[in-house]
């Protein structure tokens, strides 16, 4: 039985809010360095220091998904590849040496644990329009 009730709701709205935050952050404070210091500073790895929020938020959209009985392959598949990837570059750069400064990040390595979190921001953006797609059916008038 679908739950399409206040709660699942609630549980979606903050959890596609608490996903997007971390893709939407390191924006916004570009744009602020860009208006106030006429200077572009972009911290691309902020979405992978913002992971506690992606983690909350994400979970917020798995139990709503499980609750409206919508959007749970989407959603469940591109946040467990979110979680994979950031723990795949993290066990990379940790396992070659590069997370203590053993040896310099360069080359094929760097290219690697970087691409590794680009992917990882790019399924917490599938995750995020997942939640949104969530939304626009939760909000659909029922006929």
């Amino acid at each position: 039985m679908e739950k399409k009730g206040v709660f699942t709701k609630i549980l979606a709205i903050a959890g596609t809010v608490l996903v997007w935050f971390p893709i939407l952050a390191p924006i916004l404070l570009s744009l602020v360095g860009i208006i106030r210091q006429r200077m572009l500073h972009f911290d691309y790895l902020m979405p992978a220091e913002l992971f506690p929020f992606a983690l909350a938020g994400g979970v917020l959209l798995l139990w709503a998904t499980l609750r409206a009985r919508v959007r749970r392959s989407l959603i469940g598949w591109a946040f467990g590849c979110a979680i994979g990837l950031l723990i795949g570059s993290q066990g990379f750069a940790i396992a070659t040496g590069m997370a203590s400064s053993k040896i310099q990040p360069a080359g094929w390595m760097i290219a690697i644990a970087l691409g590794a979190i680009v992917a990882y921001a790019f399924a917490l953006v599938v995750t995020g329009v997942g939640g949104i797609l969530l939304l626009r059916d939760l909000f659909k008038p029922a006929q």
